[in-house]
């Protein structure tokens, strides 16, 4: 029998990135995190020794970045050559780019929170501004005002609204259809004062011009809000792919069937995200509110009767009352209520995506 002789193959060595002419996929993520973390450095020593007004986390990001691409294009030049430094110096400006537009949000998020810490405690959440003068205080009675009118007019509005679009997607044809989505454009431009002008209006003809309540702040509400549901859901049904409505009539099913049965439940996850965006639009609308509901120090629970507080008015209001001995407290309270109105805002999100994400139709292999 013939020997048989197997040869191994020496294992290859590993190469390195340098020598190769090719930086780490890691590399630019970590100089991004090095040169933020550079410049945050050098504005906190800048802070601490006086030469600027306290920590500026908006210049600290923004240098960092700019550091980053000078940085990355330096490092890519030495290592991979020209032409691969010029791919990532054009990567990182259009990354620079990004983080600039950010910018705004990170200031206001940075600016709202170091502000609204102050009296973020539990008595703000557990009272009232009922027969409080100095400090002290909460927004207890601001939160409820503004989770009522919301809810009454998130009830309002997304029926009206995700209606008004089916129809349009599904049924509308000719001059009608075109009308509707005329006057949905002209209503979505509509100044939020004309609205709460509108339903104060409407009230007052009937029920004399005293009349305020939480209710008049929810119509007012809806009618910013229904256009926004009713361009959002139009945009997310006319996406649905038109063989799922085909293959649904195709096997006798109505119409009106198809577009419950299929049509919607295809399309739930985006429905749900324009109607929270829609809220967020109008839940810190501050003009409407303060003609139709008015403000008040007191709890109110029931949104047809007296006057109703909410949370933009409450900030307003504390903003504008901050004068003599006590102005730091109303500042205080106002910077506490906004923090207060963005958490809102972002849980409404996050139950939304939630919801969003449980009801939206699984697709298996």
């Amino acid at each position: 029998m013939a020997a048989t002789t197997t040869a191994t193959a020496a294992p290859r060595p590993l190469a390195n990135s340098y020598t190769a002419g090719k930086l780490p996929r890691w590399t630019p993520w970590v100089m991004l995190v090095v040169s933020w973390v550079i410049l945050c450095a050098v504005f906190a020593m800048l802070a601490a020794s006086g030469a600027t007004k306290g920590f500026n986390i908006v210049g600290a990001i923004f240098f960092g970045t700019v550091l980053f691409d000078v940085a990355i294009y330096s490092t890519s030049l030495l290592v991979e050559g020209a032409r691969k430094a010029k791919d990532r110096l054009v990567t990182s400006l259009v990354a620079t780019a990004f983080i600039v537009a950010l910018l705004p949000l990170i200031s206001l998020g940075w600016t709202v929170i170091a502000q609204g810490l102050a009296r973020f405690d539990v008595a703000f959440f557990s009272e009232s501004m009922r027969n409080v003068i100095g400090d002290g205080g909460g927004a207890l009675h601001a939160i409820i005002g503004t989770l009522i009118i919301t809810a009454l007019t998130a009830i309002i509005s997304v029926p009206i609204g995700l209606l008004t679009s089916i129809y349009l997607v599904e049924y509308g044809r000719g001059p009608l259809a075109r009308a509707i989505t005329f006057l949905v454009d002209v209503m979505t431009g509509i100044p939020s004062i004309v609205a709460g002008l509108f339903a104060y209006a409407l009230f007052a003809l009937i029920f004399g011009p005293a009349i305020r309540n939480g209710f008049m702040g929810a119509i007012a509400l809806s009618v910013l809000m229904i256009p926004v549901v009713v361009r959002s859901s139009e945009e997310i049904l006319r996406i649905v792919p038109n063989e799922l409505r085909e293959a649904s009539l195709a096997l006798g099913v109505p119409k009106w069937l198809t577009v419950v049965k299929v049509v919607l439940p295809t399309s739930i996850a985006g429905l749900v995200t324009g109607v929270m965006l829609a809220i967020a639009r109008v839940i810190g609308e501050t003009a409407p509110l303060l003609i139709v509901a008015g403000f008040t120090t007191s709890m109110n629970y029931n949104p047809f009767e007296d006057r109703m507080m909410a949370l933009p008015v409450f900030v307003y209001t504390q903003y504008t009352q901050a004068a003599g001995l006590h102005a730091q407290a109303s500042i205080d309270r106002a910077w506490t209520g906004a923090l207060a109105l963005i958490i809102i805002v972002m849980l409404l999100n996050l139950i939304g995506r939630i919801i969003a994400k449980a009801f939206a139709p699984k697709y298996g292999r």
